[in-house]
């Protein structure tokens, strides 16, 4: 059976009208997800196939957020250009996250190393590490993904990590990695990875400002707590 289309909703209930006319702030989650799926099928409006997507994902957006284009898929209707546009919608966001104003580039807290980096790592199901380089006014001159682990740990390659940060002529560079289980406490390894790369990296007078471990909600600075 054919389901009734938008167009024959009052025009205040059409999602892309309604933002028209409130803004898009007025939008619940289903009725934003519906826009970005652009149509349904004819069987199920996009509000329809939005509602599903986010009752799969527990009625989360950061639960739909980590869930793969072929996941995305499982839910009927979706098919691949509607995943890969979600995707590319939340990778989006994430970048947005991450963003600093230019007279925020100099880094001189670890909240605001969170901030930068918590859209990238706090929601992957498995470790990865990061590296910031700073000239010696300790503004941000790069950054890169120099490492990818499994659920319970990463290795830090200090001859890596070193090299590149020599490379770019960094006077100091910032480990950043997350915990998949949400708590950023450092375990025994990441003390030790630490202390190596700062042992290693203090050869070519390059000091290792900050090591931040992103959890679910919190994050763990060892420069904040002295370690």
């Amino acid at each position: 059976m054919k389901t009734q289309s938008i167009k024959t909703w009052n025009e205040e209930e059409r999602p892309r009208e309604k933002l028209m006319l409130q803004g898009a702030a007025a939008l619940s989650d289903t009725e934003l997800l519906a826009i970005l799926l652009g149509s349904g099928t004819q069987k199920q409006t996009a509000v329809d196939l939005a509602r599903n997507l986010l009752t799969a994902g527990d009625g989360r957006l950061d639960a739909l957020a980590r869930k793969s284009a072929r996941q995305l898929t499982d839910t009927p209707g979706i098919g691949l250009a509607k995943a890969t546009s979600i995707l590319a919608t939340f990778e989006l966001a994430r970048r947005l996250a991450a963003e600093l104003p230019e007279d925020e580039l100099t880094i001189r807290t670890s909240e605001t190393v969170a901030r930068m980096m918590a859209p990238h790592l706090r929601d992957l199901p498995h470790e990865e590490c990061w590296v910031l380089y700073l000239n010696r006014g300790r503004k941000l001159i790069g950054k890169e993904k120099v490492s990818v682990g499994g659920m319970g740990s990463t290795i830090m390659d200090i001859k890596i990590i070193v090299k590149k940060a020599v490379d770019r002529l960094a006077s100091g560079i910032i480990l950043v990695h997350n915990h998949p289980s949400g708590n950023p406490q450092p375990g025994e390894q990441d003390r030790r990875q630490t202390e190596a790369i700062r042992q290693a990296a203090a050869v070519f007078d390059i000091d290792v400002v900050d090591h931040v471990i992103i959890g679910k909600k919190k994050y763990f600075s060892f420069s904040d707590e002295n370690y």
